[in-house]
C-alpha cells in the first residue's frame, strides 16, 4: 500500500473534505453496539472473514473499519483462544504509541491493504470507480509470507464504488477467502452491491448519531460546532454531513428556507428571489447543491408531519409549529410528498443541461407556493 508521503501528494478518495482521515481518528462515538459485536465475535473465535459495515454516509463506518484493522493486527493471533492464559479484550482501543498504530497511521503496515478509488495520473483526477486492476493487487498482497501466521486485513472504502468487473473479482476472493484474512467492506448503499457479495459478508449496521455524540465527534475532529442541537437532526446523524453543513453555513441557509416557508400560503416573492439569487450565483455550485438538499429535507419533514400527525424533532425554534400548520393532515402530507418526488430531481436535471441555477431555484419556490395555495391551510 502507498506510503503517507505519497498520499499527501494527491487527494484521498476516502477522506471527507475538511475532516481528518478515518485512520487518524482514535475514538468512535455512538457505535457501542457495533464495537461490542466485533469484540464478541473475536473473543468467541467466530470472526467472520468478511464484514459489511453499513449505514448512512458519515456515521463512522470507515473509522470503525480502521479501528478493527488496528485491533486485529495488534492483538496476538492466539489471544482469542487463550481463555485462561489472558483476559479477553474488552475494547478495540489500541494505544497510539503501539507499533502497529504507528505503521497504520503512516500507511506503512504491510499486513493492511486499502482498496479505494485510485488516482488517475493521465487525467490528474481521482477515478470515479474502483477498478478491477485495483482488486487484482490483492493477489500478491495475500501471497506475501509472514511470520505472524499470515493474518491480513483489507479495507474496501467504499464497496459501492466498485465497477462490475471489480465487484466480480472481489466476489471470487470472498468465495474462497485466504486463510487469516479479514475483509472490511464499507458500504453507504448496500443495495447497490451484488447480492452474492452481501450474502458472503456478515452485515454490521451502524446507527446515526445523537446530538451529544455528534458534538463529541466534531470536537475530536477539531471542528467548532454550533451549540444548536438541531445540527444532528439536520445532518441526519452523520458527522460527515455535519462537517459539510458547518463549512457551508447550512443552519443559516435552512433558517432562510424556513423564513420563506413561514410566508405560505402567500409566498413572499421577494424572499424567494433573494434565496434564488444566493443559490444561483456564478461559481456557487456547492451553494446550489446544498439549497436543493435542504429544500428536499424540508419537504420530507413536511410529508412526515402530515403522514404521522406529529412533527419530527425541531432543527430550529418554531419549526414544529410551522410544519404542523403547513401539513395539518394526511392529505396535506401526501400533497407535499408528491411534490417532493420530482421537485429537486427536475432542478438537478435542469442544472445538468446548464439552465440558469437561480431560475431553477425560483421555479422550485413558486411550485411550493402554488401547492400551498391549493391546500386548506
Amino acid at each position: 500500500m502507498s506510503t503517507l508521503g505519497e498520499m499527501e501528494a494527491v487527494p484521498e478518495a476516502d477522506r471527507a473534505p475538511g475532516a481528518p482521515h478515518p485512520r487518524e481518528t482514535q475514538r468512535l462515538f455512538g457505535q457501542e453496539i457495533a464495537e461490542t459485536t466485533i469484540l464478541d465475535a473475536f473473543n468467541l473465535g467466530r470472526m467472520h472473514h468478511a464484514w459489511l459495515l453499513t449505514g448512512p454516509k458519515g456515521v463512522g463506518k470507515a473509522t470503525l473499519a480502521w479501528r478493527i484493522a488496528r485491533f486485529l493486527l495488534a492483538t496476538p493471533e492466539d489471544q482469542a483462544d487463550a481463555l485462561f492464559a489472558a483476559p479477553k479484550p474488552d475494547t478495540l482501543d489500541i494505544p497510539a504509541n503501539h507499533p502497529v498504530a504507528h505503521h497504520i497511521h503512516a500507511m506503512a503496515e504491510p499486513r493492511l491493504f486499502l482498496l479505494r478509488r485510485p488516482w488517475d495520473v493521465k487525467t490528474a483526477k481521482l477515478k470515479t470507480v474502483i477498478t478491477v486492476e485495483e482488486v487484482r493487487k490483492l493477489h500478491p498482497f495475500f501471497g506475501m509470507s509472514a511470520a505472524d501466521g499470515g493474518r491480513r486485513v483489507v479495507i474496501v472504502d467504499a464497496a459501492d464504488e466498485m465497477n462490475p468487473s471489480a465487484a466480480n473479482a472481489l466476489l471470487k476472493m470472498l468465495e474462497e477467502p485466504p486463510k487469516g484474512a479479514t475483509l472490511l467492506l464499507v458500504s453507504h448503499q448496500p443495495s447497490r452491491l451484488l447480492p452474492t457479495i452481501r450474502s458472503r459478508c456478515r452485515t454490521l449496521p451502524l446507527a446515526t448519531l445523537g446530538a451529544e455524540d455528534m458534538r463529541a465527534a466534531l470536537g475530536q475532529a477539531g471542528i467548532d460546532a454550533p451549540e444548536n442541537a438541531g445540527l444532528a437532526e439536520l445532518a441526519g446523524g452523520s458527522v460527515g454531513e455535519a462537517v459539510a453543513l458547518i463549512q457551508q453555513e447550512g443552519l443559516t441557509l435552512y433558517a432562510e428556507i424556513l423564513n420563506l416557508a413561514a410566508t405560505l400560503p402567500r409566498m413572499d416573492r421577494g424572499l424567494a428571489a433573494k434565496l434564488s439569487q444566493s443559490a444561483g450565483a456564478r461559481g456557487a455550485d456547492d451553494r446550489f447543491t446544498l439549497t436543493l438538499d435542504l429544500i428536499d429535507r424540508f419537504m420530507a419533514r413536511l410529508a412526515r408531519t402530515g403522514a404521522t400527525g406529529s412533527p419530527p424533532p425541531e432543527i430550529l425554534p418554531d419549526e414544529a409549529q410551522l410544519l404542523t400548520r403547513l401539513a395539518p393532515d394526511m392529505g396535506a402530507g401526501r400533497a407535499w410528498a408528491d411534490l417532493a418526488a420530482d421537485l429537486t430531481a427536475r432542478a438537478r436535471a435542469g442544472k445538468a443541461v446548464n439552465l440558469d441555477p437561480a431560475a431553477l431555484i425560483l421555479d422550485m419556490c413558486l411550485r411550493i407556493g402554488s401547492t400551498a395555495e391549493r391546500l386548506p391551510l
